[in-house]
């Protein structure tokens, strides 16, 4: 197998990608003024007042132009910049409260000297800033702002973050300076007023189940969705829908047929047993009589392509289901120019397998306080892998203390042993705590949804999908995440949810008439990927040579992470997920910063520029 750094070497990102500033032609009013936008990556509109710029996909254009008055003459002529900016004129700071979409918008109000920027509800769009004594920067992905700052520094506290959740939390991203705008936010600077910037949100995530029959809540489900679909079926070219062995992206698939019979379905897997979801996928398109298109990845061009995986990505997020979705990304870009997927049913129906832990744990509800504390020392004492250390631990923890979202990787007491500088005041628990704050009245499922939606979902899933898609020039499209089908997920009871052992129980029970009765009653899946297998074997030499090769020293203990992958390949542990959140980690840090030697270019006249 070929050295990872023989790749690496044909994927750093060159000076000329970097910096390769290309003025936004037709806005020489924006040019005056003290911001940057870099690599924004959508379409500008500029009128006599303002100016406009957008990436993304508004679904309810008609709505808007009803709500504006749009007459019909005039109704769908407008382009969506143009609409945009006639809601900002008539809505004012609160346009992005009447967008139903996902989107990221920056609005310049040139008589009030007012910068808005504002991102969809869920975070389907990506927006990065940095202020810095130059003016404050934009991009729509990271990696253009790291070489912007003459000190590049890795954020000590975002390494800690993410060595717990395989992503880093938003707002912050692993380099010093640079922020993500949060989904259902608004960024407000005011220049001539202190040039102060302030954030405020004007959408916030809201759980609250209402006593309706079942009947009128699958009702809801099934007409939200389904209109939802539809909306996101609207493209300028085919679309198609991806395609795994479960309920989610079953779902999509029978709503889009019913739009288009002929779509196509797409699905990744390894020639690994118990590691391939195809022959699931192509039993659900043949149930619907469509095509599906599969690939089989293998562990050297698995290998031989992270580089570019990581590079796309930009931000360092330890998803190995990252890589099926590049692969299949690719293929399916063959044949559609748009696809949809299921991402976003687990967070608002209660899809998690882990979402059935409190009730597993309703033994503890009835055990005092005292008496856990107690179970809890006790705990300690048994060694790792004993069966019933950890159903105790958790039983005995609240679940604002152990639940840091779908995925928690390295524990805080194992920390210390791979990261060089550690801060023991530094805990996951921090990141987590305001949002528990917010919701202490919800049981600890919805808790466990709303740090998922704030976390998981936006640092990873979307995140992944979004990149990986982009990857290839291939607009994704999520019609879970829609703020009609968010409205019917969020009045759903806990018995709603979960019932049992079965997860989403109400969604499944809402589209069973329309799914093969397998799928229905199929536990989740995911996207099974066989590191744990080739960590042992085939990438084994790989995974040693990225870790001695890296130049992170000042970061990472790296006779620790081998230590680590020896372990896990003499069979002492499942380190998979471990190894390769390090692994991503000393990838994405070898590509983006190697050493800070390197600077941009000084900043000529404040100027507003795209980068493509």
């Amino acid at each position: 197998m070929n050295n990872f750094f023989g790749f690496l070497s044909n994927t750093k990102i060159s000076k000329q990608e970097h910096y390769a500033l290309i003025q936004l032609t037709g806005m020489e009013s924006v040019y005056k003024e003290d911001f940057l936008l870099l690599n924004f990556k959508g379409n500008g509109f500029e009128n006599e007042k303002n100016v406009v710029l957008f990436n993304g996909r508004i679904y309810n254009l008609n709505d808007l132009e009803n709500m504006l008055n749009i007459n019909d003459n005039k109704a769908g002529m407008q382009t969506t910049e143009q609409l945009l900016l006639n809601l900002y004129q008539d809505q004012g700071e609160n346009f992005a409260k009447h967008l139903r979409g996902a989107f990221s918008i920056i609005i310049w109000d040139k008589q009030n000297r007012i910068l808005f920027a504002a991102r969809d509800h869920f975070g389907m769009k990506p927006l990065y800033y940095m202020e810095t004594l130059k003016g404050l920067y934009f991009a729509s992905d990271a990696k253009y702002l790291y070489h912007i700052r003459k000190n590049r520094e890795i954020s000590k506290t975002a390494l800690q973050n993410y060595l717990t959740f395989q992503y880093v939390p938003e707002p912050d991203t692993m380099a010093e300076g640079i922020c993500a705008l949060e989904p259902g936010s608004l960024l407000i600077k005011k220049y001539g007023e202190g040039n102060v910037l302030s954030i405020k949100k004007y959408w916030s995530v809201s759980l609250k189940p209402v006593s309706e029959s079942l009947d009128e809540k699958i009702r809801e489900i099934r007409d939200a969705l389904a209109e939802s679909v539809v909306r996101h079926m609207q493209a300028d070219g085919p679309a198609g829908c991806f395609l795994s062995g479960g309920i989610d992206s079953a779902i999509i698939t029978a709503l889009a047929k019913e739009v288009d019979p002929g779509i196509k379905t797409f699905t990744a897997g390894f020639d690994v047993e118990g590691y391939n979801e195809i022959n699931l996928a192509e039993e659900i398109a043949d149930f619907y009589k469509l095509d599906n298109i599969s690939r089989v990845i293998g562990p050297e061009e698995f290998a031989e392509d992270m580089p570019k995986i990581i590079w796309h990505m930009g931000v360092p997020v330890a998803d190995p289901a990252a890589v099926p979705l590049y692969f299949i990304a690719r293929e399916a870009k063959k044949h559609v120019d748009t696809v949809l997927s299921g991402e976003g049913s687990d967070e608002l129906f209660g899809g998690y397998n882990i979402y059935r832990e409190p009730l597993d744990l309703r033994i503890f509800n009835h055990v005092p306080q005292k008496l856990k504390n107690i179970l809890l020392s006790l705990s300690q004492v048994i060694p790792e892998g004993v069966k019933g250390k950890g159903f105790i631990e958790r039983g005995c923890t609240p679940v604002e203390e152990r639940y840091a979202g779908n995925s928690h990787i390295f524990k805080e007491s194992e920390k210390s042993r791979f990261l060089k500088k550690y801060d023991d005041s530094c805990s996951f628990t921090l990141v987590t705590r305001p949002y528990y704050s917010r919701v202490q009245d919800y049981n600890d499922v919805e808790k466990m949804q709303y740090i998922d939606l704030h976390t998981w979902l936006t640092g990873d899933i979307l995140v992944k999908t979004h990149r990986m898609t982009e990857a290839h020039s291939l607009e994704l499209r999520c019609p879970f995440l829609d703020l009609k089908v968010f409205n019917a997920a969020s009045k759903l009871a806990l018995e709603d949810k979960i019932q049992g052992r079965t997860t989403k129980y109400l969604l499944r029970r809402a589209f069973s008439h329309i799914l093969p009765k397998n799928v229905t009653k199929r536990r989740k899946l995911g996207y099974p990927v066989p590191i744990r297998v080739w960590l042992k074997d085939e990438l084994y030499n790989w995974a040693v040579d990225i870790v001695k090769s890296s130049s992170a020293d000042e970061y990472i203990n790296k006779a620790e992470v081998i230590r680590l992958i020896d372990e896990h390949r003499k069979g002492r542990a499942d380190n998979s997920r471990k190894i390769w959140t390090m692994l991503v980690f000393l990838m994405w840090f070898e590509i983006f910063f190697p050493d800070g030697s390197e600077e941009a270019p000084a900043k000529t006249g404040n100027r507003v520029y795209l980068a493509v």
